[in-house]
């Protein structure tokens, strides 16, 4: 059965950009005569703005999303992640840091995709003692390799790119690459649809799904929405929060984004003749082929 699911982070409301991951993971799921859940990523809890959650849900309900199981909560689920580590443990798979992010900078040579490639210093040395320490997973130079329903055939070599990342960090937070593998594998998920932005994290959540023993998702990244100076919209680059007082012209605009096409006549219809339009015409094959598309502000 396919299970698909929204997750979006509380650290704002909802922006166009999100309602596009909405509508597109929605509409995928429930073409395919699947659920939709949805999931809150709430575990950088210095990140999250309060209530924000509920304005998101809120938000969700009147544009007519429907999801098929109670939302789940990363921040209810820090168990999970601990049970998940202690597996890699078991494998021998990670082992402490104590490096800084200047102590990497001054020592590190090699740039990867997010900057200077961690050089296993706390892997080969001693740690500092009386230091907070970060857990990393080992990587080697073997290469992860997927087929994306939208963006085709992504490969990447984890260690050469990204490096031993970090599982747990210094601040005790689990990091948002453990958390993603571990919900998606407890919620039974089988296809994610969401943005382009994170196609560069999922070769490194596939290489833990391997090394946990998870089943591999089926994966789609949609083009991510960017302002005018090509900057993702988000809460950082002051994008602004959807007006639920427009749901039907919102989502006329998202299915244009996403390459649907619905009449220009739909854009004031009522809000479940378009949705109605949407689940009658859906194709995935229509989204453009592209990381990220430039909208007007």
């Amino acid at each position: 059965m396919y299970v698909g699911r929204f997750a979006p982070s509380p650290t704002g409301p909802l922006h166009f950009g999100s309602l596009v991951a909405a509508v597109a993971s929605f509409c995928e799921a429930k073409t395919k005569q699947g659920k939709w859940l949805v999931r809150m990523e709430d575990l950088d809890k210095p990140r999250e703005i309060k209530g924000a959650a509920d304005t998101i849900l809120h938000q969700l309900e009147a544009f007519g999303f429907e999801w098929d199981d109670t939302v789940a909560y990363q921040s209810q689920r820090s168990a999970l992640y601990a049970d998940a580590l202690n597996q890699l443990n078991h494998k021998q798979l990670i082992y402490p840091c104590t490096c800084t992010r200047k102590e990497v900078a001054d020592s590190s040579t090699a740039f990867g995709i997010d900057g200077r490639i961690y050089p296993k210093t706390c892997l080969y040395h001693p740690i500092k003692s009386d230091t907070a320490i970060a857990w990393r997973i080992k990587t080697d130079n073997s290469a992860v390799s997927f087929h994306d329903d939208i963006q085709q055939l992504i490969q990447q070599n984890i260690g050469q790119d990204v490096g031993d990342f970090i599982l747990k960090r210094a601040d005790g937070l689990f990091a948002y690459q453990l958390a993603v593998v571990v919900d998606d594998a407890v919620q039974g998920i089988t296809h994610i649809v969401r943005g382009a932005d994170l196609l560069d994290s999922t070769p490194r959540q596939i290489y833990l799904q391997q090394q946990l023993g998870f089943s591999t998702p089926q994966y789609a990244h949609v083009p991510v929405a960017a302002n005018a100076n090509g900057e993702k919209l988000s809460k950082q680059t002051l994008a602004k929060p959807i007006d639920t007082a427009t749901t039907s012209q919102l989502l006329y605009d998202a299915l244009c984004f996403l390459g649907q096409q619905p009449p220009s006549s739909s854009k004031n219809a009522p809000l479940n003749t378009l949705w109605q339009w949407a689940l009658e015409h859906w194709a995935i094959s229509t989204i453009p082929q592209t990381k990220q598309i430039i909208i007007a502000s």
